[in-house]
């Protein structure tokens, strides 16, 4: 996907992450993050979009540009027709990997501040992006896919959760694009049909 720079993306407010996530120090990200980031968009979002990791985008607190990953996302919600108010996104980890780490440790470690904000914010959906997130988020399906679950829902934390490909893979293959955005539209209908229930 080439960025069209007339295009207008949004630039999401940050929300300040707890101060005892701030000082966390459950695993050996704390030995190398600059910051921890909590998430980004409507702290009262009806959607909860969780991504791998923060990348060097969020990493620099204040910075304006958006990413690769975020103006893919951002032009993916726009064509499903997904109004930015409705999301807030966050993920896995906390804090941007700057080095090699133990990854399954640091997703274990991690996984008390995903269920500390699912238990704050209530969400009705969550969707998740790309396979580490879906195998993360569902251990008991062997080898989860991302291919294999687009489509459908299961829960997580007694929530819908559904699934699409993640942000840069859909840049690096601009062929999966149709795919990603027919899965944000498919979000799209369950929250509403969700929230007229």
């Amino acid at each position: 996907m080439t960025p069209n720079r007339n295009e207008s993306l949004v630039i999401l407010p940050e929300e300040s992450a707890p101060q005892a996530v701030k000082d966390c120090t459950r695993c050996e990200l704390a030995n190398q993050r600059t910051r921890v980031i909590w998430g980004e968009g409507n702290p009262a979002a009806p959607i909860l979009l969780i991504l791998d990791n923060p990348g060097a985008r969020e990493d620099r607190h204040g910075s304006s540009f958006l990413c690769g990953t975020r103006e893919t996302l951002q032009r993916g919600i726009k064509e499903a027709g997904l109004e930015t108010d409705s999301i807030y996104i966050t993920y896995l980890l906390k804090c941007r990997p700057i080095r090699a780490y133990d990854k399954p440790a640091a997703r274990e470690a991690c996984s008390p501040h995903l269920r500390l904000q699912l238990q704050e914010k209530r969400p009705l959906l969550l969707f998740g992006f790309g396979n580490v997130v879906a195998e993360a988020l569902l251990p008991w399906m062997e080898n989860a896919s991302v291919k294999d679950l687009r489509g459908t829902w299961h829960e997580f934390q007694g929530i819908p959760i559904g699934f699409t490909y993640h942000p840069l893979a859909v840049r690096r293959r601009p062929n999966l694009l149709k795919f990603f955005v027919n899965d944000l539209v498919a979000l799209k209908e369950r929250w509403r049909s969700t929230d007229s229930q």
